[in-house]
């Protein structure tokens, strides 16, 4: 597990870990052109973990009730308290 000191701060306050900007902790950001849709880079403490999360060639219909529900469901996302899984940034996306 990395710690935050091994991330550094921008003069803008952005967070640069591993060579990626991020605005801060646990907060995702769009990756485009990646193997995944969304990162973030997660903190608990002082460890840090990159996590990288959703299927770029999916479309994201949460405003329609029926299949947010369906989602939340099948994701177990009432159980979802870890920062460090994707199931958890998924389920708070949704």
């Amino acid at each position: 597990m990395a710690k935050k000191s091994s991330t550094s701060r921008t003069p803008s306050g952005r967070v640069k870990y591993r060579g990626e900007s991020f605005a801060g902790f646990n907060k995702p950001k769009r990756t485009p052109g990646a193997s995944k849709k969304f990162a973030v880079l997660a903190a608990k403490g002082d460890d840090i973990k990159l996590v990288r999360f959703g299927d770029p060639d999916m479309t994201i219909k949460k405003q329609i009730p029926s299949r947010r529900a369906s989602f939340r469901a099948r994701h177990n996302c009432d159980t979802a308290d870890d920062k460090f899984s994707a199931r958890y940034w998924s389920c708070k996306k949704w």
